[in-house]
């Protein structure tokens, strides 16, 4: 109480003083125009510069005292034009592909958890405080955790992947790891013969000695262990809707089903034909190559015609310019591409023995949750829709809280309201 009256009068005695310092005087009938004139030694120019530096302290003496806190802030900045031209970007996205792709070759089991890191990521933006937000917080959350059961430990396996991949990709460029948890879940869903998830660019990490924010959800969140109104106001109080909720966890759902129903060691097998020789294109690569014998004996069936070889026998026509399988790694379910909504529309015969998230179907079946059931019936029914919306609300999960800067983004952009999938007032695909 001693320190806090003493804060007082500092401040008071020191805004008297400054106040003195700006008060104006009069001599007889003429007005002076202030106490500061270069004409009065008293009121000199350092006497000004050390009144208001003492009334300043006091300020910030006060401000102590009273333990007024500074503001969070705790936004998402994203700057689409920090990666420079568009070869740079190019290069920094294709290179953590490949680094997540392979890691899924080595280990498909780890396909659902990439996806998870990206939605708890996404999803520890809070509308009422605006705290939180895809800023890359979940790896510090993920790493820092001391539970060591298995959901966990791959959930630190994903982190680490990513983290060596930015540490490897800053020999030559570099990304954020922000970017790169969005990126790494839109990779895992193309990676099972999923679509390829539209993917924002540009956002600013959390600065490394910021504590995890307060609305960071429970990293079991997606387990079955945390109870359904948990899940429910985990979403909605990031701001999405019940039709995004059931199109992002039905995502979930079908892509570790597509995993577990592919045969393991699936992937280490090629698709190329067992015998390939090098030049040969399409089918003519399985035939056995021609000998000299066999050329020679073609020449003597017609002494008629005259034939003459020439040219470079040691030609090679490439037989691919590159396929995203060829530049980032096989698919891990390489059989025919899947389709997604399969899962949903087979949602009410999932069990644990098909995927790990069979907790999804009690929680988006429940009665509670009319909407949900049905975006469930039409995503079934309807693959092209619900690829269609998988694609706007992973896109908007993975910007929550953003905020555009930097040129004719930020003017286009930002303050700009976000558009859920039931601002949908074309209706298409209905």
């Amino acid at each position: 109480m001693v320190n806090f009256s003493t804060g007082i009068v500092a401040l008071l005695a020191s805004t008297a003083s400054l106040s003195n310092a700006f008060s104006t005087s009069q001599t007889g009938a003429h007005r002076q125009s202030t106490a500061l004139s270069m004409a009065d030694g008293e009121n000199s120019r350092r006497t000004f510069m050390t009144e208001s530096v003492m009334a300043l302290g006091g300020i910030v003496s006060a401000a102590a005292i009273t333990g007024v806190p500074a503001p969070a802030s705790a936004r998402v900045f994203l700057d689409p034009a920090m990666y420079g031209d568009q070869e740079l970007r190019v290069s920094a996205v294709d290179s953590l592909r490949e680094a997540v792709r392979r890691s899924l070759l080595q280990n498909p089991k780890l396909v659902p958890y990439f996806l998870e890191l990206a939605l708890l990521d996404g999803l520890s933006y809070n509308t009422a405080t605006s705290e939180g937000g895809p800023d890359g917080s979940v790896i510090k959350a993920v790493m820092s955790s001391k539970e060591t059961d298995a959901h966990t430990k791959s959930l630190q396996e994903c982190a680490s992947v990513l983290l060596q991949a930015k540490k490897n990709l800053k020999k030559m460029s570099s990304i954020t790891i922000a970017d790169a948890v969005a990126l790494a879940g839109a990779e895992a869903v193309n990676a099972v013969g999923g679509p390829v998830l539209p993917c924002q660019l540009g956002r600013t990490d959390t600065a490394t000695n910021a504590p995890i924010p307060s609305s960071m959800p429970p990293l079991n969140l997606f387990t079955g262990d945390a109870s359904y109104e948990v899940v429910l106001d985990t979403f909605r109080s990031s701001g999405l809707t019940e039709r995004e909720m059931t199109a992002l966890l039905g995502c979930l759902l079908s892509i570790d089903t597509i995993e577990k129903a592919t045969p393991e060691g699936d992937w280490k097998e090629s698709k190329k034909p067992k015998f390939r020789e090098a030049g040969k294109m399409g089918r003519m690569s399985e035939f056995k190559a021609l000998t000299d014998e066999d050329i020679a004996n073609e020449l003597a069936k017609d002494d008629d015609e005259s034939y003459t070889i020439e040219g470079d026998d040691d030609w090679y026509i490439a037989d691919t310019f590159g396929t995203q399988e060829d530049r980032f790694g096989k698919r891990v379910n390489s059989g025919e591409k899947p389709q997604l909504s399969t899962a949903l529309k087979n949602l009410a015969k999932t069990s644990t023995s098909s995927t790990q998230y069979s907790w999804v179907k009690d929680f988006l079946l429940s009665k509670d949750l009319p909407t949900a059931q049905t975006w469930v019936q039409k995503y079934g029914s309807k693959p092209l829709i619900y690829e269609k919306d998988l694609k706007v609300a992973y896109n908007s999960v993975t910007q929550l809280g953003g905020e555009f800067t930097g040129g004719k983004y930020e003017s286009l952009l930002k303050n700009k309201k976000r558009k859920t999938l039931n601002d949908d007032d074309l209706d298409f695909l209905r």
